[in-house]
């Protein structure tokens, strides 16, 4: 029953017995009983607006939504450029997380950790193309716990690792335990890759590569994907039963593939790029340097050629945002959207020519920070932003706590619940992420890096208070020594935890099998660079 109802009805039932008893000669005493229940009843309705709707009869939903490759251009944080009024509009309608961090930045190991609440040190996945059940096979992923708890767990597009764009239209690595229903579309992209313009010939993936596409919306992968998400509310919201829905865009990861239109609202002309000077390279640990040097063809690129590039990933944002809109709008026409909470994140940060480099896999800014979005009705400090330090795995224990699930033992993560009911709350004093032999934490004002066990390969410090942009290495600055004193114990400890293996995790096994790759020429892809068909593969 709605509480404002029940507060009414309770108003009534106390008015009726007043006068009943007006006569008596305790009239006085009566009205200050009167008014000290109200006044409880007030107090009870206030306090209760803060709390989630899980106190209802009827289970909380969730929609969770994960763009791939994205980082955090968006209007909700700030970047005056990029176009995307409707993640915007849901920042509005919840809390905005500024200061959140993946722990592996790169798409299998970060999927794997948020997905199990763990670090990639528990769950033994440091590439890509690997099944968590063949490390961790005894793991309760999120989509298992809510299925677990009578939730229908849907997944439509990529949430555990694909190769994109070669996997598209596949299961990938998925998981069959997370889900009871899954749904891999595959689009106009697809079938059309020998249009893409990419800096290495018919690879798509690994490097930058782009296409002003023909076509709509709805032609396109995440579009297709989109209207499968629309249909599947369709369902919840006609059998009213609970749910669990992930969806999982392909974009804006290479190849950058929108339809004309998106392309349209950018000039890339006025895009800028930044500048950074060889020097540079000499302030920087050698492992730092090989991360922003391991793509050698896209280092120094022509400005024209960097723009254009630019200009394309930002127009597959906007596309990405338009998807977004469908599904929140829809959200709301099914009316779910009373007793849905809504998740918009990513799976890792990425670099358009920061720090001299393209795409991601570095522990700079750039690389590990993710948009991160909760909104769900009556939620407190609507539209407000946190700049506590937060982590993806932190996302599991958050949902399970929200929906009133008890979390499982082996999750390490910590819930967010804290922060939403009050912005100014910290859960953890930093956000730890992982690269290769590297590991960096992120606190509310400074960046340490370590590379190598003993940090003997060399360390980084940022003072984000003057160095928002990570360009001025002080790990050697004398005035800073006392910091630096101070993150290396915590990030010790930090990797210490980390590495521990959870309670309640099952077995363990290190250096899982590879699965089988993707093929670099795949089923979508059927044509020679000049459009001609070549074949059809059907394995």
């Amino acid at each position: 029953m709605d509480i404002k109802k029940n507060y009414n009805q309770q108003k009534i039932s106390l008015f009726t017995f007043f006068l009943i008893i007006k006569n008596f000669a305790n009239v006085r005493s009566f009205i200050v009983l009167f008014c000290f229940c109200s006044y409880s009843l007030s107090s009870q309705i206030e306090k209760s607006s803060d709390k989630t709707i899980t106190q209802s009869s009827r289970k909380l939903n969730v929609l969770l939504i994960i763009a791939d490759d994205l980082n955090c251009d968006l209007g909700a944080y700030k970047n005056l450029v990029v176009k995307t009024p409707n993640i915007d509009r849901l920042a509005k309608r919840g809390l905005l997380f500024e200061n959140a961090h993946n722990q592996y930045p790169l798409c299998g190991p970060s999927r794997a950790s948020f997905m199990t609440g763990m670090y990639s040190n528990q769950t033994k996945i440091t590439k890509n193309n690997m099944n968590l059940r063949n490390s961790i096979p005894d793991v309760i992923t999120m989509g298992q716990r809510f299925r677990q708890q009578g939730y229908q767990s849907v997944r439509i597009g990529k949430m555990f690792h694909y190769d994109n764009p070669s996997a598209i239209g596949t299961s990938g690595n998925d998981d069959i335990y997370s889900w009871d229903q899954t749904v891999n579309p595959y689009g106009r992209d697809k079938l059309e890759e020998y249009k893409i313009n990419t800096l290495s010939p018919r690879k798509y993936g690994g490097t930058l590569s782009w296409l002003a596409a023909d076509g709509d919306d709805n032609e396109q992968t995440d579009g297709i994907a989109t209207s499968e998400a629309i249909k599947k509310l369709d369902d919840f919201a006609a059998k009213d039963i609970p749910f669990f829905l992930a969806v999982g865009f392909f974009r804006p990861h290479t190849p950058f593939v929108a339809p004309k239109k998106y392309f349209d609202l950018y000039n890339k002309e006025q895009i800028h790029i930044p500048e950074i000077s060889n020097d540079y390279l000499t302030t920087l640990p050698e492992p730092a340097v090989k991360s922003i040097r391991a793509k050698k063809n896209q280092i120094n690129l022509e400005k024209d050629k960097a723009q254009e590039i630019k200009e394309a990933y930002y127009a597959t944002i906007s596309f990405v945002d338009a998807q977004v809109g469908r599904i929140i709008d829809h959200l709301k026409a099914t009316g779910l959207d009373t007793n849905t909470v809504v998740v918009f994140t990513s799976d890792h940060g990425y670099h358009l020519g920061e720090h001299g480099h393209w795409q991601k896999q570095t522990l700079f800014e750039n690389s590990t920070r993710v948009p991160l979005i909760i909104s769900y009705p009556g939620i407190r400090n609507k539209g407000k932003k946190s700049n506590s330090p937060v982590e993806l795995i932190d996302l599991y224990p958050t949902l399970m706590d929200l929906a009133g699930i008890t979390t499982p033992k082996h999750v390490v993560g910590k819930s967010l619940v804290p922060i939403i009911k009050n912005v100014n709350a910290t859960v953890r004093e930093s956000a730890l992420t992982r690269w290769r032999n590297g590991y960096s934490i992120k606190t509310k004002r400074y960046r340490l890096t370590k590379w190598g066990v003993d940090g003997e390969l060399g360390y980084e410090l940022y003072d984000h208070h003057n160095d928002k942009n990570e360009l001025i290495n002080l790990a050697n600055n004398k005035k800073y020594q006392d910091i630096m004193d101070s993150l290396k114990l915590m990030i010790e400890k930090r990797i210490l935890d980390a590495s521990i293996k959870p309670e309640g995790l099952g077995r363990q096994f290190e250096n899982a099998k590879l699965m089988q790759k993707a093929k670099n020429i795949t089923y979508g892809d059927l044509h020679d660079l000049n459009g001609e068909i070549l074949y059809y593969k059907n394995e």
